[in-house]
């Protein structure tokens, strides 16, 4: 569902599902939590793949902010129209931020 690599200082998870609600959060939350490293401060999520997200998607990547801690950041890439318009609706879009590409995400987060 979910591939974790190391491009530099920035760590990249690719989410591989259409959906990322109530059924497949936790999954994808212990999926990354047992897979990040902790030294990790920079996360790129690629999520082009997904065309849904709900509350419980959501609030598993701000459970991922948080464990990156206080210097941690997260960029978006990718995210479709019905996603983009999630974080838009919840104001959690100046928290992450939300980039068009993976190219773009990676230079937002070294910036």
């Amino acid at each position: 569902m979910t591939t974790i690599s190391l491009d530099g200082d920035v760590t990249v998870i690719a989410v591989d599902a259409e959906r990322l609600d109530a059924a497949a959060a936790p999954a994808f939350k212990t999926q990354v939590q047992g897979q990040l490293d902790r030294s990790a401060r920079k996360v790129l999520l690629d999520l082009r793949r997904v065309a849904f997200m709900d509350s419980t998607g959501l609030g598993a990547l701000v459970s991922l902010l948080k464990m990156l801690g206080k210097d941690g950041a997260v960029a978006v890439a990718g995210a479709q129209p019905s996603v983009r318009r999630l974080f838009e609706l919840t104001r959690l879009d100046s928290v992450f931020r939300l980039t068009d590409g993976l190219d773009e995400g990676r230079a937002a987060l070294r910036g």
